[in-house]
């Protein structure tokens, strides 16, 4: 796969996801970011690229770029290129073989067939053979991962999937609109109650004791009810480094529908 080229807009858990597998299989790949992006699960998040310059996802480095020119060049090396780009303008110039749309903001905020020679989606929000050329599905369950050229994904529920026993109680969430100040870091072992990190003056806390697997960057602004922070009740730190189960998933649906474009276009 030297020399194709795969776009990623956003770089969050399951577009981070998907630019491993395909980086692993021997695509070049960047990853197209907003000006500050909000990561919950910022340990497997390229995202954080626009903050560090640099971060490693697994054995994946993604490394900022200041231009198209440097993306192609920081991909050369063998590394992710991470571009700030809300508007994917670079794509003129990078054209890549495929470009998916990994923002999952439920609906499509902008990305269109036109955009790259094969278009996937990520979760609801996309038709496939309409906006999109393929959509693959995010909601776990038996279609986790599956590829549809057709229709839409399954709608989503608010609900994230149970993990011992612990569904929504997992996620943390804004409790009013303001700036999150972090009073805990990922990989913390926290205890039901304690208090995590704060909005403005309101405390956000555990549900259950168990392990702080993501939290929102110190600083950033949130609104109401915005997932902030995920707790998991499996005591074990190193789940904080890993790409997550789902998000391999997925990442295995974005390789079939590249590999399958790839044949059915390319020889």
């Amino acid at each position: 796969m030297n020399g194709l080229v795969v776009g990623v807009r956003g770089g969050g858990d399951l577009g981070s996801g998907a630019a491993l597998r395909l980086w692993r299989s021997g695509f070049q790949v960047f990853i197209l970011e907003i000006e500050r992006p909000i990561a919950v699960r910022r340990t497997v998040a390229l995202s954080e690229a626009v903050f560090d310059r640099s971060v490693v996802v697994e054995e994946m480095r993604g490394t900022l770029a200041s231009n198209t020119a440097h993306a192609r060049e920081i991909m050369r090396s063998g590394d992710v290129a991470v571009l700030v780009d809300r508007n994917a303008s670079s794509l003129v110039d990078l054209r890549p073989q495929a470009l998916v749309d990994a923002i999952l903001a439920k609906r499509n905020t902008g990305t269109t067939r036109d955009m790259a020679r094969l278009v996937v989606g990520l979760g609801p929000g996309f038709t496939a053979g309409s906006d999109v050329d393929a959509v693959v599905e995010t909601r776990r369950g038996p279609w986790l991962g599956r590829v549809y050229w057709t229709g839409m994904a399954e709608a989503d529920t608010g609900e994230p999937g149970e993990v011992q026993g612990r569904g929504a109680s997992r996620v943390l969430r804004a409790p009013v609109d303001g700036e999150l100040t972090a009073r805990g870091a990922i990989g913390d072992l926290v205890q039901e109650g304690q208090v995590v990190a704060q909005v403005e003056d309101v405390p956000v806390t555990a549900p259950f004791s168990g392990l702080l697997r993501g939290l929102a960057r110190d600083g950033v602004r949130v609104r109401t009810g915005m997932k902030i922070g995920d707790v998991d009740p499996r005591p074990d730190p190193e789940l904080c480094r890993l790409v997550s189960d789902k998000s391999l998933a997925v990442a295995g649906g974005v390789m079939e529908s590249v590999l399958t474009h790839l044949r059915q276009n390319e020889g």
